[in-house]
């Protein structure tokens, strides 16, 4: 394993590493808790003039982006190297405009990951939609977004064609 892999299963060192990737940074995105061995991870953003959009309120794709990687991070942690993880699709219903600091709590549990491997057990393509809500800073819903992810359980090197 490199060493960039390595540092990057230390929890702390992933929500460093994630909090100042460019597109996190530059809309405001910040991991706030990240508690991957409990299945939860707490994902802020204030409004600031880098993330509102035409009208003043959080734009679109910055409420998107802010819980994009985080169901297939938790699903990658805990599954390990012997599953493929992707996004496969997603979407989001704006419920209410967002202003001011909005957040997102995105969490799985132990049931469900092994739900999936019994599921990929057979090495079959497995796909799980996931639910996450985002609240403002007075715990109004203002978005819900479905993540469609692909599982699968890698064959070993010695029967892959």
């Amino acid at each position: 394993m490199n060493l960039l892999r390595k540092f990057q299963t230390i929890p702390v060192i992933s929500k460093i590493l994630i909090n100042r990737y460019a597109p996190y940074k530059g809309a405001g995105i910040e991991i706030e808790d990240l508690d991957l061995k409990n299945y939860f991870i707490r994902v802020k953003m204030p409004l600031t003039r880098k993330n509102q959009n035409i009208v003043g309120v959080h734009f679109g794709g910055s409420l998107y982006a802010m819980v994009d990687p985080f169901y297939m991070l938790l699903l990658m942690y805990h599954l390990g190297p012997k599953y493929l993880v992707w996004d496969k699709a997603a979407n989001i219903n704006f419920l209410t405009p967002g202003r001011g600091t909005v957040y997102a709590d995105i969490h799985l549990d132990v049931t469900e990951i092994e739900h999936v491997k019994q599921l990929a057990e057979n090495y079959t393509p497995v796909h799980r939609i996931y639910t996450v809500n985002i609240f403002d800073e007075s715990g109004i819903r203002i978005a819900e977004i479905q993540k469609t992810l692909y599982i699968r359980r890698k064959k070993p090197k010695s029967t892959r064609k």
